[in-house]
């Protein structure tokens, strides 16, 4: 396993970590390891999500540059 050392951790994260560790009866090193490892699938949701919704986009229906506005269209219709 590798080791990962954070410096300059601000006091009021640090002890909102300790408190959430203590509740869990975890240490702090395994709680931030299970924060580092929810962050890490919430942001990896976060791409896939984004991912999905670019393509939805990106397979929209588009007019073509020549075809009349709806606006147009509508009028038309309304004129006969």
């Amino acid at each position: 396993m590798n080791t990962l050392h954070v410096r300059s951790v601000p006091d009021d994260l640090y002890e909102r970590i300790q408190l959430m560790a203590n509740a869990k009866n975890r240490s702090l090193s395994a709680q931030v390891i299970t924060l580092l490892s929810q962050a890490i699938e919430l942001e990896e949701r976060r791409m896939k999500q984004a991912k999905v919704l670019n393509s939805i986009q990106r397979r929209r229906f588009k007019a073509p540059k020549n075809a009349p506005s709806s606006l147009d269209l509508l009028r038309e219709d309304r004129k006969r």
